[in-house]
């Protein structure tokens, strides 16, 4: 297991999980914890790492900007059923010295994927303890050489999908959130990944030139409850890449990748001043 030292900051757009309180709740919340994740090199590898990563916990519960389980959002743009987020992703790094599929290839930096996303609310029950939403997040790609300072535009991805939300499953304090949809990326982002070079094939490895379309199928479940001091979480995720674009590439090894990992958090810090509670936060 190794400790990647390079997800911290990013980790509070993505940690940012539900919370269960009463009619008020404080303006915002803080705490921090320790998560494992197990993840492929990459979608299509059949090695895998695993990762101790801190778990940022994050909850602002502003007039205007809110930022909660459904990322980063203005409530100056959110109609009744329309609603605009950010939307962030991480990709874990690969040590080609490690990959026997990468053997001799350059290292893949980790990436940073940030962009806008549209959600369309196709069912709420009244008490909010049931949503269903479709979620459209296109998102831009950058990989990210810490060692260097270096940054480099690996392409856009968009990733539409339904998700379905489940509040205090059976009366207890757990919630479920469960999602599917295609994913599809652009040709530099399949390349980044799973192109050849000409003069980094041999045999068994020859050139290969990814395009850019469809990327696979993916779907995920997590599961989150929040106690008075402590948040802990759980997720995993299924990806299916039958009838991806780049699934000709020498460098897949397999159609199907799963993502998994948990995590707890302590709530440090809070506002003394408090603020309306949404039915979702």
């Amino acid at each position: 297991m190794r400790f990647f030292n390079t997800w911290p900051a990013l980790l509070l757009l993505l940690a940012a999980p539900l919370v269960l309180a009463e009619e008020t709740s404080p303006r915002w919340e803080f705490g921090l914890g320790l998560g494992v994740v197990t993840t492929p090199d990459y979608r299509g590898s059949d090695e895998r790492r695993s990762y101790l990563l801190p778990v940022p916990y994050l909850i602002y519960r502003g007039d205007v900007l809110r930022v909660d389980r459904r990322g980063v959002r203005g409530e100056l743009i959110e109609a009744v059923r329309f609603s605009f987020h950010l939307s962030a992703n991480l990709g874990p790094p690969a040590d080609s010295d490690e990959n026997e599929a990468r053997a001799g290839m350059p290292d893949l930096h980790p990436t940073v994927e940030f962009g806008p996303a549209l959600e369309l609310r196709l069912h709420e029950s009244e008490d909010g303890a049931r949503r269903l939403a479709l979620r459209m997040p296109l998102r831009a790609a950058v990989a990210v050489n810490f060692a260097d300072f270096e940054t480099e535009y690996v392409g856009a991805v968009f990733v539409p999908h339904l998700e379905l939300s489940l509040r205090r499953l059976g009366g207890s304090g757990w919630n479920l959130g469960l999602s599917a949809g295609p994913i599809f990326a652009t040709n530099d982002y399949h390349d980044h990944y799973y192109s050849v070079r000409p003069e980094l094939a041999r045999p068994g490895r020859p050139a290969y030139d990814a395009p850019g379309g469809y990327s696979g199928m993916s779907f995920g479940l997590t599961l989150t409850r929040r106690y008075p001091k402590y948040w802990v979480g759980a997720f995993l995720r299924y990806d299916n890449l039958n009838g991806a674009v780049f699934e000709d590439s020498p460098l897949m090894r397999t159609r199907h990748a799963i993502l998994a990992g948990v995590g707890i958090s302590r709530i440090i810090a809070a506002s003394a001043r408090r603020a309306a509670v949404e039915a979702e936060d």
